[in-house]
């Protein structure tokens, strides 16, 4: 079959295509902005990409039409496909109905951390030996691309709560009825299609409603909200995790970077975690997956070294380069919360050494000023903030910066970013890029200006 995906790179709609190749299906895709490391797979795995949402770029032999979530009504390629009565569905729905029948799927949902734990996940069931499918909201380095069919009974996916696509409403993940879920955390995002948290509240109790009563549901036990999701009715076996050690899964930091941990099941210590991944968020990511591959009959004990070796994923606090004794670090923060947490757990492995960090507000929440009362707040371990304000930015980043404890100042584009950057950065600091979006590719053009001057 020929499939032709509407807003092929983005990461989920990436996914879907790598799969649809695996399984032998002709793959074409467009989209308006196309940038790494999706474009990197694409182009890898031989796909052809085409710019823009334009009805020629949908070859006439395509058989089925797959709709990403950004597109609605009024695309000039969408009102083809319903104008010719094309077939179509959505990425959800297609992975629902080609990928996971006869799986055990494993669905790990959550405003933060979906993806760094659905990649820890799959990591620790690749190292029993269960050769599990997958497809992860990034390019996992440990595998290389960011979806594969396996050839295991395990099904590990990503599982958000944005919508579906323009003519299904619905989150994603309902669309995946797994054996077992992880829900990491829950905070007010996507002010673009939920009016409120508790609009949130009610597709995870949806997620909750599919899980079987012979699987398992895996929830950070001290979210409140998450608390609030459960009350609203639960018919699966919740096993709960944090760093209190009364929860049936806990851990006890051994260094207080997060590096090393150690991991208690049911009071019991099990054993230590020693993993390159920093802070308190990225230790209850690891120990959300342990307790899923538990629930599919894994000894998290049998894997847990395996850990020392993971690589994780592009773009979250992934190390570029270095120069000029400057290291830089390109980050896919969208949330007040993931910026602090991932700052934190930088600060407590650089100590005194200065952070600088150059700051994209792309993300749709992001965009609509949701966000912005918290944002100075979520930067305050930062010792200088570059703020990238688009002129198309609807919201004063002025008060934001105004607010922020550190050094800190706006610029209208990249080149402008750069500029400063190349004035405030000096011999020791670390800079962070933060950004959901490709950035104008702003952390490796600061590279390649160090490194022109070094």
């Amino acid at each position: 079959m020929k499939i032709h995906i509407l807003g092929i790179a983005g990461t989920f709609m990436g996914g879907v295509a790598a799969l649809a190749r695996e399984l032998g299906h002709e793959v074409e895709g467009s989209d308006q902005a196309i940038y790494p490391p999706m474009s990197t797979q694409l182009e890898n795995l031989g796909i052809a990409l085409a710019q823009g949402y334009q009805a020629r770029n949908i070859s006439p032999d395509c058989e089925e039409i797959v709709v990403g979530n950004a597109l609605s009504r009024g695309n000039d390629a969408v009102e083809a496909v319903l104008d010719e009565g094309r077939r179509y569905t959505s990425g959800a729905q297609w992975l629902s109905e080609r990928v996971l029948p006869g799986r055990d799927t494993l669905a790990v949902a959550g405003t933060h951390g979906k993806t760094t734990t659905t990649t820890i996940l799959t990591y620790l069931l690749e190292a029993a030996g269960r050769s599990p499918g997958f497809l992860i909201g990034g390019v996992a380095e440990d595998f290389g691309v960011s979806a594969r069919v396996g050839q295991g009974r395990e099904f590990v996916v990503e599982a958000d709560e944005y919508d579906t696509a323009f003519f299904d409403k619905r989150s994603k993940f309902v669309h995946y009825r797994p054996l077992v879920a992880i829900l990491n955390n829950l905070e007010y995002d996507h002010a673009d299609i939920f009016p409120d948290v508790a609009a949130i509240q009610r597709q995870f109790h949806h997620l909750v409603r599919t899980v079987p009563r012979r699987g398992r549901l895996i929830v950070n036990g001290e979210d409140a909200r998450l608390a609030e999701v459960l009350a609203m009715g639960c018919w699966t076996p919740v096993e709960r995790f944090g760093f209190d050690p009364a929860l049936e899964w806990s851990a006890r930091l051994i260094r207080e970077d997060g590096s090393v941990f150690a991991v208690r099941h049911q009071g019991r210590e099990m054993g230590e975690v020693h993993w390159p991944l920093l802070g308190r968020h990225n230790v209850l990511n690891g120990l959300a997956a342990l307790a899923a591959v538990n629930a599919v009959g894994v000894d998290p004990a049998t894997v847990m070294p395996a850990l020392a070796h993971f690589l994780s994923v592009k773009r979250r606090l992934e190390v570029i380069g270095e120069a000029d004794g400057i290291t830089l670090y390109d980050d896919f923060a969208h949330h007040p919360t993931a910026i602090h947490t991932t700052l934190e757990g930088l600060r407590a492995k650089v100590g005194d050494a200065r952070i600088v960090v150059a700051m994209e507000p792309r993300s749709n929440s992001m965009r609509l000023g949701a966000h912005a009362d918290a944002l100075a707040p979520s930067l305050a371990l930062a010792d200088a903030v570059v703020f990238l304000h688009r002129p198309e930015l609807p919201w004063d980043a002025g008060k934001v910066v105004d607010a922020i404890r550190g050094d800190a100042c706006t610029v209208p584009d990249v080149e402008a970013l750069i500029t400063a950057l190349r004035s405030i950065a000096r011999p020791g600091d670390h800079v962070v890029f933060m950004s959901n979006g490709g950035f104008d590719g702003a952390p490796r053009r600061f590279l390649a200006a160090l490194r022109e001057t070094a």
